[in-house]
């Protein structure tokens, strides 16, 4: 009877020594930013031909659907070189002198001003330049109304100068399909400004498949063959598996392997998705570790969280567009004779486009958590 009384005392000290050691540890998964470092899920062929790619003098050309981590793969590729580097999303950019400011910025990130001051000099339109006291970087802006082509090519002129062939700079362009909607001919002058560089190795990255093909595969196009073309895919299930297992162990000992088979299984292998459920899964291990179906009790907290946006975005979306959403989300047949194919292939398109569908060897819904909020709402 003693020997039950101190085994109980001592279970109880255990968990609850345990649960306070739980709640101080950082979740390991992160999702929604850059991810590096410890949060890096694998991708290691993928970085080390990256990293080796740009240590010649060509291009690179990286397509994949938003979300599936190419920006973090480039990002740890390009550290682990050890060379200067500069990114700009295109997706930020507003216009193309507002292009050639957050360039310019970014090269003073890895320039001090005083060292490329000269340089600047030579430049047809003075950019204005001042220092940001709150983050410490350099503020870059140019006067409405200047000539964007001046511009551009004043600045990019000026990356390539203060650089020489045995210290190359990398400059990666992410979201590179939105040039076509910055600027008409856009696509013209920046080949012809980055044909004549020799010491820029580019990154070009996009989301948008077709349009990205149509890029650098089209024989009318200026970008035609401009660099190495490189498809990146979902994570192999078996490396992101145990990425998933090993970080779940610390709060899921028993089961970690089996929860990361249901994560893996409800998301598709999604980069994104997955991460964003096994931190929601590892959170509720923390927070409520009665509860017998960590899984699904993510899942149904992630839905009822998004479940106002959601309904917004259904709302917006034409019929075609629903019908599509409810037969892909049900995992139902789109050749039903109910729309047109030549329909059902374009509004296809239009979603993907928009990022609420993707293929990787079939059309599927790009959410996981939207694609259950359709399904709970069309019962």
């Amino acid at each position: 009877m003693v020997m039950a009384y101190r085994e109980i005392v001592l279970y109880l000290h255990y968990e609850k020594s345990r649960n306070e050691k739980m709640r101080n540890m950082e979740n390991p998964f992160k999702f929604g930013t850059i991810v590096e470092e410890e949060y890096f899920t694998d991708r290691v062929k993928e970085v080390a031909y990256i990293k080796e790619f740009v240590n010649s003098a060509n291009h690179l050309v990286i397509i994949s659907p938003r979300r599936f981590g190419k920006s973090s793969v480039v990002a740890k590729a390009v550290k682990q070189t050890g060379r200067k580097h500069i990114t700009v999303n295109l997706q930020q950019v507003t216009s193309v002198s507002d292009m050639s400011a957050k360039l310019l910025r970014e090269f003073f990130k890895v320039h001090p001003l005083e060292r490329v001051r000269h340089l600047i000099t030579h430049f047809r339109i003075i950019p204005t330049v001042s220092s940001n006291p709150v983050t410490g970087s350099m503020d870059v802006s140019f006067q409405p109304g200047v000539d964007d082509s001046v511009v551009l090519e004043d600045v990019m002129t000026l990356i390539e100068q203060a650089h020489s062939e045995r210290d190359r700079i990398i400059i990666v362009l992410d979201e590179f399909q939105e040039i076509r909607d910055l600027a008409p001919k856009l696509d013209k002058k920046l080949r012809s400004i980055m044909q004549e560089q020799k010491h820029i190795n580019y990154i070009l990255l996009g989301s948008q498949e077709s349009m990205m093909t149509d890029i650098f595969e089209n024989k009318k196009s200026p970008f035609y063959h401009f660099g190495e073309m490189m498809r990146l895919g979902k994570l192999p299930r078996e490396d992101f598996h145990r990425y998933l297992s090993e970080r779940l162990a610390g709060c899921y000992p028993d089961t970690c392997n089996a929860l990361a088979d249901s994560i893996l299984d409800y998301t598709g292998c999604h980069p994104y998705y997955s991460q964003q459920l096994a931190a929601n899964v590892w959170q509720i291990g923390v927070l409520q570790p009665d509860i017998s179906d960590p899984l699904r009790a993510a899942v149904d907290y992630i839905v009822t969280t998004h479940g106002l946006d959601y309904e917004r975005l259904w709302m917006n979306f034409k019929r075609t567009n629903k019908w599509i959403m409810q037969r892909l989300s049900s995992g139902k047949p789109l050749q039903t004779g109910e729309y047109r194919t030549s329909t059902v292939y374009s509004a296809l398109k239009r979603m993907q486009k928009d990022g609420y569908v993707i293929y990787a060897d079939r059309y599927e819904m790009e959410d996981p958590f939207f694609r259950e909020w359709i399904v709970r709402e069309n019962k």
